[in-house]
């Protein structure tokens, strides 16, 4: 078993819990849902990801012998629940959107059904792999719609949060819309495009820069990329280029010189000129350093003339947030008598205050298919008193959504385009649907998405905030939460 597989990637409050689960002989139904509490980056939508990551992982997810015996040394759990740990296998059914949904605050991402114990253990493996990837996801597509949905690589290796945060960060900005990755073992393992010709080291190997490119071109003759900036990029980078770059077009190949220090905007645009002044107009200018989707939003707002962008740091690290805030919160519980009850939790602060029961999440759309509004509905009622039977909502009919945390704050609407439920179970009793798709297709799915998404949710300053809503007898539901539960107090 490979660390990656270990029953150990949990927190440890999630197994003294199950031990006390066990203990108390409380393995009944329980349904715990993954949703997030706040955009990343200031931003006004988000990239859902890592769901085809979690679904492998979770088919390994077991304790070996060496896990237990860690686990025995801690002086802390029994035997008979080591036990039940050594035969321990995901049984649950899984619930999630498509990989590569656009996806908003507060909805459910993924819905885990099934016994108490193992939902609670899974808790930190799913949150560890959808939040980091998701981060990723976003970020990327933020970057490459900044470029005008140009051509974006990902060069994030050296910087990432170790060799699985490297891997799964190429991973997750592939999905995002890069067209590659420096990364040559996410290449082979996920089959993304790599991408990469010099370093700088490269050139000072040289006696000299011009050397240096020759011999370059000449290994590589028909991809040949030119770092122009190790000594003086308008002195000598460029100039050394253009001689190289003319005996490759001589011979009927194309090139081109990357920037990877200085003022870009200005450096592109004299580099530009030379290269055009000199013949060469189907060079093309690739930059890097230290980008992000602002800095490629002013740089393109400038005019400068780039073809492709190298992103690395502030990509596969999240840059400007480090995390994503997605949280997994039991929704419903089975009681003593059979029946599912709804559960969520109350806060002072109420958009930590938890929507109950078992839901579905509908997605709005209007006659050109543009994304109008997310709207929480029951798919089970979890109250004993209720029909049990889901919400469905349908077109043509006309409802009055609700705010999911200000309960005053309404507003009605006719389903005159059409309408979709996000939520699709992915495994049943652990073992998958066969719904998995490649990463290719969740690729195109999230430019599909960003095309449906009006362009002032895309903003990079103050985006136009998504609505995400619930419906009435979702609302109701809550309220009827909240006053038991304050009526214990």
């Amino acid at each position: 078993m490979s660390g990656e597989d270990s029953g150990l990637f949990t927190d440890f409050y999630s197994l003294t819990m199950a031990q006390g689960y066990w203990k108390r002989k409380m393995n009944h139904r329980a349904v715990f849902e993954m949703f997030f509490r706040s955009q990343p980056f200031g931003g006004g939508f988000s990239i859902f990801a890592g769901l085809g990551t979690l679904l492998e992982k979770l088919k390994g997810f077991a304790f070996s012998p060496d896990d237990l015996a860690y686990l025995d040394g801690l002086g802390i759990f029994e035997d008979g629940f080591l036990d039940y740990l050594k035969g321990f296998r995901f049984s649950s059914s899984l619930w999630a959107m498509e990989e590569g949904t656009i996806v908003f605050p507060n909805e459910p991402l993924i819905r885990v059904d099934g016994g108490l114990i193992e939902c609670q253990i899974i808790e930190g493996l799913l949150l560890n792999t959808v939040n980091f990837q998701s981060l990723i996801a976003t970020k990327t597509a933020r970057v490459w719609l900044a470029s005008g949905r140009g051509d974006v690589l990902e060069f994030g290796l050296r910087r990432a949060q170790g060799r699985d945060g490297a891997v799964s960060a190429s991973r997750a900005a592939y999905i995002g819309g890069v067209s590659g990755t420096s990364n040559v073992l996410a290449g082979k393992k996920f089959g993304i495009p790599v991408f990469g010709t010099m370093a700088h080291s490269w050139v000072m190997a040289w006696p000299s820069e011009e050397e240096a490119f020759r011999a370059y071109a000449e290994i590589y003759p028909d991809k040949t990329t030119l770092l122009i900036d190790t000594y003086d990029t308008l002195k000598s980078g460029v100039v050394n280029a253009i001689k190289v770059g003319k005996e490759l077009a001589a011979k009927g190949k194309g090139f081109g010189v990357r920037l990877d220090s200085g003022d870009i905007q200005y450096l592109s645009m004299e580099v530009r000129k030379r290269l055009d002044a000199a013949g060469l107009r189907d060079a093309s200018i690739s930059v890097s350093n230290e980008l992000d989707e602002s800095i490629i939003q002013a740089l393109r707002d400038g005019d400068a003339p780039i073809n492709a962008w190298g992103v690395g740091t502030r990509m596969v690290t999240g840059g400007s947030d480090s995390a994503f805030t997605g949280v997994y919160k039991l929704a419903a519980s089975e009681d003593t008598k059979g029946s599912l009850r709804a559960a969520m939790k109350l806060s002072d602060n109420p958009q930590k205050t938890t929507n109950p029961g078992v839901k579905q999440v509908w997605r709005v759309k209007d006659a050109d298919g543009m994304y109008i509004a997310d709207v929480l509905a029951l798919e089970e009622s979890g109250n004993p008193e209720g029909s049990g039977i889901g919400e469905k909502i349908e077109v043509g009919k006309t409802y009055s959504f609700w705010h999911p945390s200000a309960d005053y704050r309404h507003f009605m609407h006719t389903i005159e385009g059409s309408v979709e439920p996000l939520l699709a179970r992915r495994l049943v009793d652990g073992k998958d649907e066969g719904t998995t798709v490649g990463l290719k297709e969740i690729r195109s799915h999230v430019a599909h998405g960003l095309d449906m998404l009006d362009q002032s949710y895309k903003r990079l300053l103050n985006p136009h905030i998504y609505k995400v809503s619930v419906t009435e007898r979702l609302r109701a539901l809550k309220l009827e939460q909240i006053k038991h539960y304050l009526g214990e107090l």
